[in-house]
């Protein structure tokens, strides 16, 4: 059965209308016009009707009103021919459906609006929690998760495997299956996305079906809020500008009705270099609108912000495996280092990285009985290297696998980052990582590693 908004009960109506008048002037002219376009209208009425009758019973008059319609329809279609009687039908069908449109207008409440969240990785669900629990608790919402399929690439770029995440969300979060939510038909009001690359991520991709050029056309609004967060920079800083540019022109940006980010001076920046990207392409209109663009990109904050800051220690899960790590044996708990490698400067450094790793592992076992080492590695390192470095796949899980094996120090894998920043007594990895610039909202310690020193 189809699921009407508001809206479109009205234009249905307004359709109806339209026909009535067409099938009065062209019944001598294009009879099997008339009569087909008289079937159409008895479809499109008994549907309206069935949808209507599934709402509250004190709208029963408008169902009896199409009722009363569908007969006046197959009245006129017997009578097509005969100018006054067709005339006369005509009139009762004007009057009625008047009447029908008004009482949809006016006796029908409005519309809930309908809002649909599209994340991939249970990681970075933080990066829409914020805004989800807010549209959650709007009575006047129906906000729905589905969290989408994605695929690890080739080198070659073509798929590998395909992952779904859908138990790795939060308990409190209501998960619905992508397949079982039509947003073709369904056409929410607003959606909100976290990944902006469609095809132009060299890791990994999201099911096409889910790309931001093609959702656009089935809501009202596609919103790309990024999952992560960047380091502050001054828009007239070039140099600095010049680093993180590529963020600002994607086909997330492009597509989506609006972007959030998390500062003022980020939104200075997204406009001014989608502008001069934009300008290069050739792109027409809107896109080269600096007007336009204002509207478009809002500096309101990240929801990853708001995650960590209403994170709260006391209200942590932790695992009875962590805390045989974390635990002294009076029950204290040891120093916890939140140890975070990434995934550019594996990228960057290959080999060496690799035996820095080794190295920081070598002194935190030495020191396990004072400092627990809580050891999360970016979530897309594996497909990472295997589609960009394969040749470091092996020596990287076998570091990874002896490490989890000793036991002495903790894994983290798991989709909530949150709690691995809350729990930790200090940050210390890469700097070139989104997760230090998140950290420094708790002001606790951040220490930088450099791969050089061993």
């Amino acid at each position: 059965m189809d699921r009407y908004k508001k809206k479109d009960m009205l234009q249905t109506v307004d359709t109806l209308l339209k026909a009535n008048d067409a099938i009065v002037r062209t019944r001598t002219s294009n009879p099997q016009g008339a009569a087909e376009a008289l079937v159409q209208c008895q479809e499109s009425a008994i549907a309206l009707g069935t949808y209507i009758d599934t709402l509250d019973e004190r709208f029963a008059p408008l169902v009896h009103t199409l009722e009363d319609y569908c007969e006046n329809i197959y009245q006129m279609s017997e009578n097509l021919p005969d100018e006054n009687l067709c005339r006369k039908y005509a009139k009762k069908i004007q009057k009625q459906l008047t009447g029908l449109r008004n009482g949809i207008k006016y006796d029908l409440p409005d519309d809930k609006k309908e809002i649909v969240f599209l994340p991939y990785k249970a990681s970075m669900w933080d990066s829409l929690e914020s805004v989800w629990k807010a549209a959650d608790g709007d009575p006047e919402c129906d906000a729905y998760v589905i969290p989408i399929p994605y695929f690890d690439k080739n080198p070659d770029g073509s798929f590998r495997e395909e992952h779904y995440e859908g138990d790795l969300y939060p308990k409190n979060v209501p998960i619905t299956r992508y397949d079982e939510y039509d947003l073709e038909a369904r056409h929410p009001d607003v959606i909100y996305i976290h990944n902006p690359y469609d095809e132009c991520n060299h890791v990994t991709s999201v099911h096409p079906y889910f790309y931001s050029k093609n959702l656009r056309n089935y809501t009202d609004k596609l919103v790309y809020i990024p999952y992560f967060i960047l380091g502050e920079i001054e828009p007239d800083n070039q140099k600095a500008v010049d680093g993180m540019k590529h963020f600002c022109f994607t086909p997330g940006t492009i597509y989506a009705h609006q972007v959030v980010v998390q500062s003022e001076n980020m939104r200075q920046i997204y406009i001014n270099e989608y502008l001069k990207a934009a300008k290069e392409m050739g792109l027409p209109g809107e896109h080269v609108d600096r007007k336009f663009l204002e509207k478009k990109f809002l500096g309101t904050g990240s929801p990853k912000v708001d995650k960590v800051l209403n994170t709260k220690k006391e209200d942590l899960e932790i695992p009875a495996e962590w805390l045989k790590v974390i635990e002294k044996p009076d029950g204290s708990w040891k120093k916890i280092i939140f140890y975070n490698t990434s995934v550019s400067a594996l990228l960057k450094h290959s080999e060496k990285m690799l035996r820095k790793m080794e190295s920081v592992f070598g002194i935190f076992k030495e020191n396990q009985d004072e400092v627990a080492l809580l050891w999360r590695p970016h979530p897309l390192i594996q497909a990472t290297i295997e589609s960009m470095r394969p040749e470091l796949w092996a020596a990287y899980k076998e570091i990874r696998d002896r490490y989890i094996k000793e036991g002495w120090g903790i894994y983290d894998d798991t989709a909530d980052m949150d709690r691995a920043v809350t729990m930790s007594s200090a940050y210390y990895g890469d700097g070139s990582s989104s997760v230090v610039q998140l950290y420094k909202k708790t002001g606790q310690p951040i220490m930088i590693q450099n791969v050089e020193c061993l």
